[in-house]
């Protein structure tokens, strides 16, 4: 017979083992995985990055779960590759899984916080559209100053890397920098903070491609079929690097930052690495132009790729007029209307067209000093004067014809862009 006590007692027991069990599960954990990416890390992985006087990165960012186990690199010691490239450092530290998932991690930068008041009301629309289209991704808007605390962090076995980094000169050269750093060590998408996402990175590779057989996907940014492209790009067929999508260690991420470590560290020792000294330009050195030729280096290259007897190199001749995503080896290469969508020009689609996916806002707000120096100038030095000059005539975009001189003289170019320059600081 159930008596009171009885009952009293089996109902403290009971309440004492729910109590046990919720506590042994209090640390929520991410939902499974999602159509092609992969989630991982606790709750303390959804914490805002601290940026008050001292910041520390307070995530560990981990590697994607479910990345294959049988990793030759992964077996290695570190005095095995202690006194190797900086390739092959980079390689043993963060070895390119091709079977493994998208990350699903975004990163963006700039120079506060959403949170913060700070951050500026007309970006906050943009920076939304990213959380809104991918709620079960971490999103990111990491300062300059944390990210110098990540860098120390991810690349601690590299104080190079961060050596590099501290020394570049210009902002935009860190922020490009940057974007190759944490996508080379975390994967994910990095996308510029004034981009606007029109869908889901789930749609961005096409159903007949398996995400499992892709890791990297880029847009182009440029395909000038004219004869004097010349005069305004500084390549037949360019990539932009406004918005990339990666899984960790790939070897165009490796590529790209020992490239620019070496450079970096090369002009320092020379003593000319100063934005008046350093003997290349910003988009050869740190921005498209590096990018777009390491991508075809990487599907040119023997090592990764099995090239006929007698067979033709990848060259832009296979890009140049492309409407849907082509695939050469792991990488996805999607037209210009999915990241440059509007743009009136190269054959781009509006940004209603299914293969939008991506919208680079360059309208509205670039002299307005909310969006802060680094950025203006970020936007300005991919350009010479000729580009400056050409948006010019669209005041509606680019209304800068009133600080620059209307020449195409390279030393007037250099003149008017370190005038940008010091106009973009006092923002």
């Amino acid at each position: 017979m159930l008596t009171f006590r009885k009952a009293l007692l089996i109902s403290a027991c009971a309440l004492t083992i729910i109590y046990f069990f919720q506590s042994s599960h209090s640390k929520a954990t991410y939902p499974g995985d999602i159509e092609h990416y992969s989630k991982h890390g606790d709750s303390e992985a959804k914490n805002t990055v601290h940026t008050g006087s001292a910041p520390q990165p307070t995530k560990v960012y981990p590697p994607p779960r479910g990345a294959s186990k049988d990793k030759k690199n992964s077996q290695q010691t570190f005095n095995s590759v202690e006194g190797k490239s900086l390739q092959e450092q980079l390689r043993y530290l963060y070895p390119y899984d091709p079977d493994g998932k998208f990350p699903a991690y975004i990163w963006q930068t700039w120079k506060a916080t959403p949170a913060s008041g700070d951050f500026g009301d007309e970006l906050r629309p943009q920076e939304a559209s990213w959380t809104d289209l991918h709620p079960d991704f971490i999103h990111e808007v990491i300062t300059d100053q944390t990210a110098i605390h990540l860098i120390r962090y991810l690349y601690a076995s590299m104080p190079e890397i961060l050596e590099a980094y501290n020394a570049l000169p210009i902002p935009v050269l860190k922020a490009d920098f940057f974007r190759y750093l944490i996508l080379l060590a975390r994967g994910g998408i990095y996308s510029d903070i004034d981009t606007m996402a029109l869908k889901s990175a789930v749609d961005w590779i096409p159903s007949d491609i398996p995400p499992s057989s892709v890791g990297l996907i880029v847009g182009i940014e440029a395909d000038p079929d004219r004869p004097d492209w010349k005069e305004w790009y500084s390549r037949r067929i360019q990539f932009c690097q406004w918005t990339i999508q990666a899984k960790v260690g790939h070897p165009v991420l490796r590529n790209i930052v020992a490239s620019i470590t070496e450079d970096t560290l090369r002009m320092k020792k020379l003593g000319i690495l100063s934005k008046k000294k350093i003997d290349k330009s910003i988009v050869e050195f740190t921005g498209p132009a590096l990018w777009t030729d390491l991508i075809f280096n990487y599907m040119n290259n023997p090592e990764y790729f099995k090239i006929e007897n007698g067979g033709k190199n990848i060259t832009w001749e296979a890009f140049t007029g492309i409407e849907s995503a082509k695939k050469v080896g792991d990488v996805v290469v999607l037209p210009i209307t999915s990241f440059s969508p509007g743009v009136g020009q190269m054959n781009a689609k509006d940004v209603d067209d299914p293969m939008a996916f991506v919208k680079h806002d360059f309208e509205g707000g670039f002299m307005e000093s909310s969006l802060g120096a680094n950025q203006a100038y970020h936007r300005l030095t991919y350009g010479t004067l000729d580009f400056v000059q050409k948006y010019s005539y669209r005041p509606r975009q680019f209304p800068l014809k009133n600080y620059f001189p209307s020449t195409s003289d390279s030393t007037d170019t250099d003149n008017a862009i370190h005038e940008f320059h010091n106009f973009a600081h006092t923002l």
